[in-house]
C-alpha cells in the first residue's frame, strides 16, 4: 500500500533551505518579541502566571487585553479582576526566565490559534538559562 500524503509528508526528508527559512522567520518573530511590550498576569500569590508543560514552566504572556481575556475565560475565571505587568519580551526573556531557577521559556497568547512558545535554548534565552538537550552525541 502506498503511504497517504500525510505519511510520505512526516517522513520526507527536510531540505536545508526550508530549515534555514524556518529558523530566519522565527528571529523575526523572537526580535519582535523581545522589542513588544506584553501582557503578564499575576497569580493570586503576587507572582507571575505560570504554567509547567513537559518539564519546563512557562511563563504565561499575552500580546494585549483581549487575549488576556480570552485566556482568563477560558481558565473559567474571567468573572476576577485580573493584574497584570506590561513588560517588554527581551526582559521576560533574559531577566525572568533565568531567575525562575528552572527549565523556563515565554508563552505568548496560550491557548490562541496564534499563540507563541520562546523555548529555553541558545539564541533565545541567556546561556545560564539554556536547556541542555542530549541528543545522543548529535547537535
Amino acid at each position: 500500500m502506498a503511504p497517504t500524503v500525510t505519511e510520505a509528508k512526516a517522513t520526507a526528508p527536510v531540505d536545508d533551505r526550508e530549515v534555514a527559512a524556518r529558523r530566519r522567520e522565527f528571529a523575526v518573530l523572537l526580535g519582535e518579541f523581545r522589542r513588544t511590550a506584553v501582557l503578564v498576569p499575576i497569580d493570586l500569590y503576587g507572582s507571575l502566571w505560570t504554567a509547567e508543560q513537559g518539564g519546563v514552566r512557562w511563563i504565561c504572556a499575552f500580546s494585549d487585553e483581549e487575549a488576556l481575556a480570552r485566556f482568563a475565560a477560558a481558565q473559567g475565571d474571567a468573572g476576577r479582576e485580573w493584574e497584570y505587568h506590561s513588560v517588554f519580551g527581551a526582559r521576560l526573556l533574559d531577566v525572568m526566565v533565568p531567575m525562575l531557577g528552572v527549565p523556563a521559556g515565554v508563552a505568548l497568547d496560550a491557548g490562541s490559534a496564534d499563540g507563541m512558545l520562546f523555548p529555553p535554548v541558545a539564541g533565545v534565552v541567556p546561556d545560564s538559562a539554556v536547556v541542555d538537550l542530549d541528543l545522543g552525541g548529535e547537535r
